[in-house]
């Protein structure tokens, strides 16, 4: 959930971007099991929507969007996904962003990863998704726990085509 509250913190920070956030039960939970409460999250964003209400506006195409991030996205919700099932908001605005070819990234949160995930993972790549393992990395020589965090925000916002603070490989 770091890579969620920095990533929401950088989009934020941006004039030209409306942020829509949609918090799952599970989501709330470890949040709040790694020691912050959900409600922290909720300042970032332009819009907060209520994870069963699949008559929400990013539940349909028409909604247009730059883009959609499921950080951190569990194993749960890649093998839903890939399945097709979208069975709450934040499944269904996954799925019409596959269907309308628009970018999808998923910052995948487990490890060790098991066949079927791997498969699962695989198969919403080949539909257009971006699998970003959150896996900083340390070309950069990171002093901090936000230099981490912040190399994969950066990895992210790359693949959405804004700009952000991160480090860039310069070699």
């Amino acid at each position: 959930m770091p890579y969620a509250r920095h990533l929401l913190g950088q989009l934020a920070a941006r004039e030209n971007v409306e942020v829509h956030l949609v918090l799952t039960t599970g989501a709330r939970r470890v949040y709040a099991r790694e020691g912050g409460d959900p409600a922290e999250l909720e300042v970032y964003a332009d819009a907060v929507h209520d994870p069963d209400d699949l008559g929400a506006a990013l539940a349909s195409g028409s909604f247009r969007t730059a883009g959609m991030v499921v950080v951190p996205a569990s194993a749960s919700t890649v093998g839903k996904l890939a399945a097709g099932i979208a069975d709450n908001l934040l499944l269904r605005a996954a799925f019409v962003h596959l269907k309308e070819r628009r970018p999808l990234v998923l910052v995948l949160r487990e490890t060790p990863l098991p066949a079927v995930t791997l498969e699962a993972l695989l198969k919403l790549a080949r539909a257009g998704a971006v699998v970003l393992p959150a896996s900083p990395g340390f070309y950069h020589r990171p002093e901090t726990i936000d230099d981490l965090l912040g190399f994969v925000s950066q990895r992210v916002l790359d693949h959405l085509g804004l700009e952000g603070d991160g480090t860039r490989w310069e070699g």
